[in-house]
Parts: structure tokens; C-alpha cells; sequence
């Protein structure tokens, strides 16, 4: 293999893809790209056995050839490199040797043989909008479980069909849903787990582009095509929670609050908050809300909201991280936060939100 290729070029699919390789993995190969020069481009493929992403970019193959290179140093070299044209060879022992101006290296390839094959998409593809991606695992993604061992909760639910998308996400104690109806797509229905690690690389294409995906789908894999990049993951098996059962009915009363305001009150009292369960405590009346916290280790902290509220007196916990979350994808304008008492889930959502039903249910803590 010998192929000439612009720095720039090549250093972005390389970034690319480095999401998806291991770092620490038992499997030597799979801490490698395949790269494959042929007519013209060269094709770059990672994988960790679960997510695929493979890419292309064009340079000038003079012979045509494949070799594995250990990804995180190709890509450390290459991020060094000048900008300049990069000259990569690759000799019959798999040695390979990188020339870019007055820098030269040389790195110890891999043969192809042992590389995993990165699965094809035969079926028909749906196209989703780039731009409503983003926005769905923006507002999903940070309630996915950290929790490995519950294995259905490691992912999003993703849900389409002709006229409606939505995207579910829970971790037991907070549950994040989003949906946009419309004609969006033609008549496919999906209804499938996305993994977190696919959602994260998934973001990540769909925010270089305004343009469309590709989205297809097997019995054992998912398949976004991004542009020239490819993004292959195996589903989720198992059961999803039946989220609708969580979703509130008959939460009769309603506080509306700036975002803003709200979002700074919270970030100010969790500074006093206990480093375990974050615990923060809102006391609704008349009128008003009273934001506090305490740790017995460091003090207390207290701050006083003025709100629209003339129902009951209200007393109910949150962990103060689960809020900021919430605030931290929305863009700004008031949100409502309904409830039944001081012991049942809470829902929060955006009042101007026109194109996107979203809502954020929280369970309240014990104080």
C-alpha cells in the first residue's frame, strides 16, 4: 500500500472513528483502524465488537493495499504532522512508515486477516432529519442508567413511524421522553434500543451536518448513515420499562418558573449540598418558593423564588444534579413543574415548545 493524503483531511475521519476503539481491550486487533487504500480513497474502519463506524476520505493511491495500525498513535502522529501532504506506505511485513515534509515514522502494522468484518445494510433506508437526532439524544442521553448491569436501561428507546418519532430514556429514578409528530418519514415503523455509546458517536455525526440520515435497520444491528461515514451498532436485547405507566395523569398543580432564574437558585443551594445524595428541598406556598440545603459536614444554604402558586403547601426533595441536567438542554423560557404532592414523580417541561413534546419526570427524594 502507498497513498498520499492531505493532513486535514485525514486527521478529522481519524477523529472520527477514535471514538468507537477501545482503549483497554483484551483483544489487541480491536485497538487498531483498518485502513484499505482503493481507487482513489482510503477507507478507515473502526470497531469495538459493539459500535462500528467506518468513514472514507480521498487521497492519491498509488498501490493499493489494507494494513491495521494502532489508532490512538496514528492519530497522535498525524495531529503532530505539519500541514502538509502525509505519505503512507506499507511494505509486505506490515510495516509501516509515515513521511509528512521533514518528519518520519515508522509504526508496526497489523495484517488485515484478523480484523472484525464490519456489517453491510442490504434493506431499505429511511431518512430522519440530522438536526432532530441532535435535539432527541440531547434531551435523552444524560438519563441513560450508569448502571451496567441493568442492561435494558443502557440505551435509549427509539420509536417511529409515519408520523411520529420519539425517544425514551430512564435510569429508575428520573425518566427523560421526547416525540415530534408530523410526516416525517414514509411508512417505516422502528422500535428499537439504541445503545448510550451509539447515542454519544450518533450525536457527534449528526453535528457536522444540516442534512439528512440514513437510518436502516436488521434483526441484530442498527445502521446510520452520516454523509460518507457509516455508524453500525448491535442492538439492545431485553426488555424496556414500560415507561407510559410512569408518565403522570393527574398531577393537578402547576408552578411556572423562569428557567434561567430557576436553573442559577439551584446551582447556588446544591453548593451546600450533601456530597452523597445532592439532596436539595423545595417547600412550595403561597406564592413562593423556598430552595434550601444542608450538610451536616458544612452548613446550609437557603434562597426564596417569588411564583404564581395558590394551591396547597407542597414540601418535596430533588437531587439537585437530576435539575441541573434538565436546565442544561433546554434553551432558555419558562418551565412548568407539575405535581400531585410531596411523594409522587414530578413532571417538568418547557411551556413553548411547539415542535417537540418534552417532558422530564423525576422522582422526589426522602429528606
Amino acid at each position: 500500500m502507498r497513498i498520499t493524503v492531505g493532513k486535514a483531511t485525514l486527521l478529522k475521519e481519524l477523529g472520527i472513528v477514535q471514538g468507537v476503539v477501545e482503549k483497554k481491550n483484551t483483544i489487541p486487533i480491536l485497538s487498531n483502524l483498518l485502513l484499505e487504500a482503493h481507487q482513489g480513497t482510503i477507507s478507515i474502519k473502526g470497531t469495538d465488537l459493539d459500535v462500528s463506524i467506518a468513514t472514507i476520505c480521498d487521497a492519491e493511491v498509488r498501490e493499493e493495499g489494507a494494513v491495521c495500525i494502532q489508532a490512538k498513535k496514528l492519530f497522535e502522529i498525524v495531529k503532530a504532522l505539519p500541514e502538509a501532504e502525509i505519505e503512507l506506505k506499507c511494505d509486505a511485513q506490515s510495516q509501516v512508515s509515515i513521511v509528512c515534509e521533514r518528519s518520519r515514522f515508522k509504526l508496526l502494522g497489523l495484517a488485515r486477516d484478523n480484523f472484525p468484518e464490519v456489517q453491510d445494510f442490504k434493506g431499505e433506508w429511511v431518512s430522519l432529519p440530522a438536526y432532530l437526532l441532535r435535539i432527541f439524544i440531547a434531551r435523552t442521553l444524560f438519563a441513560v442508567t450508569q448502571e451496567e448491569s441493568r442492561y435494558a436501561l443502557n440505551g435509549a428507546k427509539f420509536e417511529l413511524s409515519g408520523d411520529m418519532v420519539r425517544m425514551v430514556a430512564t435510569d429508575g429514578h428520573r425518566l427523560s421522553f421526547i416525540e415530534r409528530r408530523g410526516q416525517i418519514v414514509g411508512g417505516a415503523t422502528v422500535d428499537s434500543i439504541i445503545p448510550k455509546k451509539t447515542l454519544a458517536e450518533l450525536a457527534k455525526l449528526c453535528a457536522e451536518t444540516e442534512e439528512t440520515v440514513e437510518f436502516g435497520k436488521d434483526e441484530n444491528h442498527l445502521f446510520f448513515k452520516v454523509g460518507k461515514r457509516l455508524l453500525v451498532s448491535r442492538t439492545l436485547s431485553g426488555q424496556f420499562p414500560n415507561y407510559e405507566l410512569v408518565l403522570p395523569k393527574n398531577n393537578k398543580n402547576k408552578v411556572v418558573f423562569d428557567s434561567g432564574q430557576l436553573a442559577s437558585a439551584v446551582r447556588r443551594v446544591a453548593l451546600m449540598a450533601d456530597e452523597r445524595s445532592h439532596a436539595v428541598k423545595f417547600e412550595i406556598g403561597r406564592d413562593q418558593v423556598v430552595i434550601t440545603s444542608q450538610s451536616a459536614d458544612v452548613g446550609e444554604a437557603g434562597e426564596t423564588l417569588p411564583v404564581e402558586y395558590g394551591g396547597e403547601a407542597i414540601s418535596i426533595g430533588f437531587n439537585a444534579q437530576y435539575l441541573q441536567d434538565f436546565f442544561s438542554v433546554i434553551q432558555g423560557g419558562e418551565v412548568a413543574f407539575e405535581f400531585k404532592d410531596g411523594n409522587s414523580q414530578v413532571q417538568i417541561r418547557p411551556l413553548v415548545s411547539e415542535e417537540y413534546d418534552f417532558r422530564y419526570i423525576v422522582m422526589p427524594m426522602r429528606l
